[in-house]
C-alpha cells in the first residue's frame, strides 16, 4: 500500500514524462534536462535557463541551471524544507522542449546524516550580527584551510586524507580553486575549464573532478569557498588570471556557469582571488559582481579575497550581494603587516560599516620564505581574530595550497626547493594550533565579543609593534580574553565588585592553567608565565 499523497505524487510524474525522485533536506538535489537540439556554444546560444523551485509551504527560489556537455543541461539546488517541491524551467531559446517549459517534482525528506550542515542547515549570515551562523541560528566559527590546488590536483586517496586531517584538527571550510589560475594551469589531466578570452570555449568534463572534491567535503561536514575568478593584477602568472584578463563579458558568464554548478553544495562564494577590487578595477568588480549575484538567482553568501593589505569594506558595503569581508593580511611578520592587521582599517573601520563578519582568509603561511614560524602563524591569527568583532580565520602553508608533492615546483611563485609537501605540512605545529584557537573559541559565547583594548592601561605595541596585546570581551565584562603574544607586564582596568577566576591559556600545547591574579585597585597585573605568546582568560565568578 502507498499513501494517497505518494499516489498523486507517482501520477503527476507520469503524466509529465518525469520519475519521481527523493532527496535528503540540505543535500544536493539534481536533475539532467535533455535539450532538443544542439548548439555550437552553450555560453553564448543560450542566454537564459532558469529554474524556478515552488517549496511545499509555496516560497519560489528561482536560480541558473548549467550546460554539462552535448545535450545534457542540469540544475542543482538545496532543499531547505520536507515535503513535496515542484519545478519549472524557463529557457531563452522557447523552440527547445528540453529545456523550455520543462515541470518536474521531487521530494524533499529529513536528512539521516549526523553533520551540523545537514542537520542544522546551509550558511547565513544573521542580518545585523558580525559572524556566520547556520540556518537554524548555530554560530559557526570559520575554520578554513587553504588548499587552492586541492582539487585540481589531488588523487582521490589524498584528497580522503586531507579532508580527514582537517576534520580532526577542526577545520570546517575549505579553500579552493575551480578553474586554471596562476598556481595551477591545468588540473592533474592537463585540461582546463576554458579556453579563449574574447569568446570563450567550456569544457565541462574538466569540472567533473571539482565536482566530486566538493561533494566529497561536504560529505564529510566540511563548507567548501571555492574561488571563481582568480583576479592577480600584476606580477608573475597574471596572465593566467581569468577575473583579471577576460573581458567583463565573459568573466560573467563563466561565473555564473560555476555558481550554477556547485550552488546545490554547501559553499561560500569567494568571487575573486588575489584581486584588486578598488580604483581603476573597482568598477569592473562591481559590475561582475551585480550581474552574477545581483539577481539573486543563486544559492549561497559571497565574498571578494583581495590581494594582501587591500581593504575593500567600505568601497562595497552598498553591495547588496557582499555578504562577507574577507582580507589578506599577506605573509610578513614586519611592523607595516602587524600594525596594518592590530592598528590599520579592519580594526579601525569595523564599526563604521553594516555589521558582516569580518575574516583574515590569507594570513602568514607557514613556511612560506623559509621564515614563516608556528609563533608567526599564531601572532597573526589571534591579532586578527581579536581586530574585529570574532568570526573566524583561515590556516594555509606553503607547501599544502599549491599541493607541492616530492621533487615539484610551484608554478609561478619562483623555487620551491626545501619546501615541505602537503602532506608533511598538515603536521605543523601551526596547523595544529589552528585548530587549538577553534578549540579554545568554541568554548565561549564568543558571537557576543567585541575588541576591547580600551582596557589596557598601557598598550605593550605602540612601543614595540610587535608586543601588541589583543583584547576581546562581552558587554557587561563578564568573559575577558586577552591575547599578549610575549611574556610581558600587561595591566588591565577592570570594574569595581566584579572577581574574575582566572586562567591561562597555552596556544602552543592547547592546555590550561588556573591562576590569581595581584590586584591593584581597578587594575589588574600580570606576565605570561612562559616565554611564549599566551592567553588570559578572566571569568566573573559566581559567588
Amino acid at each position: 500500500m502507498i499513501s494517497l499523497r505518494l499516489f498523486f505524487i507517482i501520477l503527476f510524474s507520469l503524466c509529465h514524462h518525469f520519475s519521481f525522485a527523493q532527496t535528503a533536506k540540505y543535500d544536493r538535489f539534481e536533475h539532467t534536462f535533455s535539450s532538443s537540439k544542439d548548439y555550437e556554444n552553450a555560453l553564448y546560444d543560450v542566454n537564459t535557463f532558469d529554474i524556478t523551485f515552488s517549496s511545499p509551504s509555496g516560497r519560489e527560489k528561482t536560480v541558473r541551471g548549467f550546460w554539462d556537455g552535448g545535450r545534457n543541461w542540469k540544475v542543482r539546488f538545496m532543499p531547505d524544507e520536507v515535503g513535496v517541491w515542484n519545478f519549472r524551467s524557463i529557457s531563452s531559446d522557447t523552440n527547445n522542449s528540453g529545456l523550455h517549459e520543462v515541470k518536474g517534482t521531487f521530494e524533499c525528506i529529513e536528512n539521516e546524516s549526523e553533520l551540523d550542515i545537514y542537520q542544522k542547515g546551509n550558511l547565513i549570515q544573521p542580518k545585523g550580527t558580525y559572524h556566520l551562523s547556520l540556518a537554524d541560528g548555530t554560530p559557526f566559527f570559520w575554520t578554513a584551510c587553504t588548499a587552492w590546488n586541492g582539487a585540481l590536483k589531488s588523487t582521490d586517496e589524498e584528497w580522503d586524507y586531507y579532508l580527514n586531517n582537517r576534520k580532526a584538527h577542526h577545520y570546517n571550510t575549505i579553500q579552493l580553486v575551480t578553474t586554471q589560475w596562476r598556481g595551477g594551469t591545468s588540473n592533474a589531466e592537463g585540461k582546463v575549464a576554458f579556453t579563449g578570452s574574447g569568446r570563450i570555449t567550456l569544457d565541462p568534463t574538466f569540472f567533473d573532478r571539482i565536482d566530486q572534491k566538493i561533494e566529497e567535503a561536504n560529505e564529510k561536514g566540511l563548507v567548501v569557498s571555492p574561488v571563481i575568478l582568480w583576479a592577480l593584477p600584476f606580477g608573475e602568472g597574471s596572465e593566467f588570471s581569468p577575473g583579471y584578463y577576460l573581458p567583463i563579458k565573459e568573466a560573467v558568464l563563466l561565473a555564473k556557469y560555476i555558481v550554477a554548478r556547485y550552488q546545490g553544495n554547501h559553499v561560500l562564494w569567494t568571487l575573486g582571488g588575489d584581486g584588486k577590487y578598488y580604483g581603476d578595477l573597482e568598477e569592473r568588480w562591481k559590475s561582475i559582481g551585480s550581474q552574477v549575484f545581483g539577481e539573486g538567482k543563486h544559492l549561497g553568501l559571497v565574498t571578494l579575497h583581495p590581494h594582501g593589505l587591500s581593504w575593500i569594506g567600505d568601497l562595497y558595503e552598498d553591495q547588496e550581494w557582499y555578504d562577507v569581508v574577507t582580507y589578506q593580511s599577506s605573509h610578513s611578520n614586519e611592523a607595516n603587516t602587524v600594525n596594518w592587521i592590530n592598528k590599520g582599517p579592519v580594526a579601525d573601520r569595523w564599526q563604521k560599516i553594516r555589521p558582516v563578519p569580518l575574516i583574515n582568509t590569507e594570513p602568514n603561511y607557514e613556511e612560506i620564505g623559509f621564515k614563516i614560524t608556528a609563533k608567526d602563524v599564531r601572532n597573526a591569527s589571534y591579532w586578527s581574530v581579536f581586530a574585529a568583532p570574532i568570526s573566524g580565520i583561515t590556516y594555509g602553508a606553503n607547501g599544502i595550497w599549491p599541493w607541492l608533492r616530492n621533487g615539484e615546483e610551484i608554478e609561478n611563485h619562483g623555487s620551491s626547493k626545501g619546501t615541505h609537501t602537503w602532506k608533511e605540512s598538515l603536521d605543523f605545529y601551526g596547523s595544529h594550533q589552528i585548530g587549538y584557537l577553534h578549540e579554545m573559541i568554541s568554548k565561549f559565547d564568543w558571537v557576543k565579543f567585541r575588541p576591547a583594548n580600551e582596557l589596557l592601561v598601557e598598550q605593550p605595541g605602540d612601543k614595540v609593534f610587535n608586543h601588541f596585546v589583543s583584547v576581546v570581551a562581552n558587554e557587561d565584562k563578564s568573559t575577558i580574553l586577552v591575547y599578549s603574544p610575549v611574556k610581558q607586564l600587561v595591566k588591565l582596568f577592570v570594574l569595581d565588585g566584579i572577581e574574575y577566576n582566572v586562567r591561562w591559556f597555552d596556544p602552543v600545547k592547547n592546555s590550561y592553567q588556573a591562576i590569581s591574579l595581584n590586584k591593584q585597585g581597578h587594575v589588574l597585573e600580570f606576565e605570561n608565565p612562559l616565554e611564549q605568546d599566551m592567553v588570559l582568560i578572566l571569568e566573573r565568578s559566581e559567588l
